[in-house]
């Protein structure tokens, strides 16, 4: 199974290696058929520390790291960083 891979906005960088993502998806209403945001915070690991909050990211799903990190911060060479 492919691993996910998702973009979106830093919203917090506050804990050492760790950064909160807030990804935003667009959908239909299922009665009203109007397009509305739903978005997500996910915690990412930040191995270098090196994002601060309003800077754009791609994450990539990885193995559990800690009980919420879940997700891993991707660089567009291919690798995670």
């Amino acid at each position: 199974m492919p691993k996910r891979l998702l973009s979106g906005v830093v919203v917090s960088s506050n804990s050492n290696k760790t950064i909160v993502v807030k990804v935003t998806r667009r959908v239909r209403h299922k009665l009203y058929k109007k397009i509305i945001s739903r978005s997500k915070k996910y915690h990412v690991h930040d191995e270098n520390n090196s994002f601060k909050v309003g800077d754009a990211v791609s994450i990539i799903e990885t193995k559990p790291i800690s009980k919420l990190k879940t997700w891993s911060v991707y660089n567009e060479g291919g690798e995670k960083s």
